[in-house]
């Protein structure tokens, strides 16, 4: 019989980083809407799904881990008939369809496909470790990846396709990637993002051309928003203008300012200081998985934290690159910071995850 859950093993910094970064994200959209009538019920509804999160999270670390192995190979199939049924009735916004609306909030699928990419590739990788090394294995679980990847991609949502396939990518490397392969893999890569632009839908194309070939005088789009965030981000100096008190965001010259800039945001508001302490809370964040992947007791364990590490590195990078204008726009959010319910939530299930690994160190014998 296995022993109980052993909390000692429980990674308590981990969710006290989780925890405050979350918080953080609170008062920064409370910031972000402050007058806006419409807004303004945002940052409670935070706090709910927060709430939800949180308590998911708790009851995922629970349970074993392993026992994923086999509702992931369901909920690979639930999520793509989630995925086929936005097609049908999906809430269209900002030009793609992404949310199930149940009336109450808005669901979007594509989020949660990222925790089942992580748990089914973690699953298949840790089954064929040993064949890993014959490249048919990795282009069985690229395939594999695939079967979610396109039903995302006919939304059409390119930036969450990406994501899912940077999370294949990276487990794939931790599982033992053949050198010769991973250049084969980058080359055909670069070879499908040529090959694929003409295929991308009119605004995706229009934030591509805006970020290699800038208009400045542009009053409206994607690089007017990065325009005004890099005004955002400048204007806050060393420490900031303070809470409430940043004139792009309480003006409303930055758009979307509680979901995609609110980086922006941040350096506006608490300056070079206060952006660079959340970064160094998401960067210790995924140190925490990648310490939970390097003593996880067996590759699946491992895998799923390392898939889950890359997911918040992956979105880190292109929202704060993106308010930057070092990358083109994309509708990732900033992990725990940003608002949204489905990306809150599951990310706090990746989290759950992680905790699990952590907590369970005798696997279940199948």
């Amino acid at each position: 019989m296995r022993r109980s859950v052993a909390w000692q093993d429980f990674d308590f910094v981990l969710l006290a980083l989780v925890a405050t970064t979350t918080a953080l994200g609170v008062a920064i959209i409370r910031s972000a809407v402050a007058g806006n009538q419409v807004l303004s019920g945002l940052p409670a509804r935070q706090l709910i799904f927060a709430g939800v999160g949180f308590v998911t999270l708790i009851l995922i670390a629970l349970v074993d881990y392993h026992y994923w192995i086999f509702l992931g190979r369901y909920l690979y199939f639930l999520t793509i008939g989630l995925l086929l049924f936005l097609n049908i009735v999906g809430e269209a916004r900002f030009g793609s369809a992404r949310w199930i609306d149940t009336g109450f909030f808005l669901i979007q699928p594509s989020e949660f496909a990222k925790i089942v990419i992580i748990v089914t590739t973690a699953d298949f990788l840790s089954r064929h470790k040993e064949q890993l090394r014959q490249l048919r294995w990795v282009i069985l679980s690229f395939l594999y990846t695939m079967g979610l990847v396109i039903w995302v991609l006919v939304q059409p949502d390119l930036s969450t396709s990406i994501t899912l396939l940077v999370i294949w990518f990276a487990q794939v490397w931790a599982a033992g990637l053949e050198v010769k392969h991973l250049g084969l893999f980058t080359v055909l890569g670069l070879g499908a993002a040529v090959a694929g632009f003409p295929l991308l839908a009119d605004y995706q194309k229009a934030r591509v051309i805006n970020f290699l070939f800038p208009d400045p005088n542009a009053r409206h789009g994607a690089i007017y928003n990065v325009l005004q965030a890099l005004t955002a981000i400048g204007s806050g100096g060393l420490t900031g203008k303070g809470y409430g008190h940043g004139t792009q965001v309480q003006l409303r010259f930055l758009k979307v300012r509680h979901t995609d800039f609110i980086f922006a945001a941040i350096g506006e508001e608490f300056g070079f200081v206060g952006a660079t302490l959340v970064l160094v809370l998401l960067a210790l964040i995924i140190l925490r998985c990648l310490h939970v992947a390097r003593t996880a007791h067996d590759a699946f364990g491992a895998l799923i934290a390392y898939g889950v590490a890359a997911m918040l590195f992956f979105h880190t990078l292109v929202n704060v690159a993106m308010n930057l204008n070092m990358l083109p726009v994309t509708g990732l959010p900033l992990p725990f910071i940003s608002y949204g319910g489905s990306t809150l939530i599951s990310t706090l299930i990746g989290i759950g995850l992680v905790e699990s690994v952590a907590v369970h160190r005798n696997p279940l014998q199948f």
